[in-house]
């Protein structure tokens, strides 16, 4: 009797190995549950990564929005009518990137000054035809002061 019981367990735990650790085992069918919520959640953010993408795509396809913003803000161009202005702390240093960099591409658009802002407490807007009407007046005065030295140097 004692070898009948002693047989029959040991049936019992060859029977109880394929269920627990073989190929489909409650173990394996954890482990591939846990990796197919881990694909799913993936799957997920990935989709709304194409989304986005996706969207973008449409967006430099259809207007020049998307475009202006990219050069705006991954290259820091400016359009012609613009003045770019950067406020920057006293406290930290100007930040450093390709478009501040003197010398690389041969434009000194985007360079930053470390030197303090001018504040004006109200400012003047002023037509195109009065702004060139001071750069004239403004040349007339420099050329009058490099004749006015011209004839000094010409005295001495």
């Amino acid at each position: 009797m004692r070898l009948v019981t002693v047989v029959l367990l040991l049936l019992l735990v060859l029977i109880q190995y394929p269920l627990w650790w073989g190929h489909g085992g409650w173990l394996r069918v954890h482990d591939l549950q846990q990796q197919l919520v881990q694909q799913t959640e993936k799957n997920t953010n990935l989709r709304l990564r194409n989304e986005r993408v996706q969207g973008e795509v449409q967006d430099l396809q259809n207007g020049t929005a998307a475009v202006e913003e990219r050069a705006r803000y991954e290259m820091g161009m400016v359009k012609d009518s613009e003045v770019f202005v950067q406020f920057v702390s006293p406290n930290s240093n100007a930040p450093v990137n390709s478009a501040n960099v003197p010398g690389m591409n041969g434009s000194t658009r985007g360079q930053v000054s470390a030197a303090p802002l001018r504040v004006v407490p109200n400012p003047v807007s002023r037509s195109k035809q009065e702004l060139r009407d001071l750069d004239k007046k403004a040349q007339k005065e420099k050329a009058a002061e490099a004749k006015k030295k011209q004839q000094e140097g010409a005295a001495r």
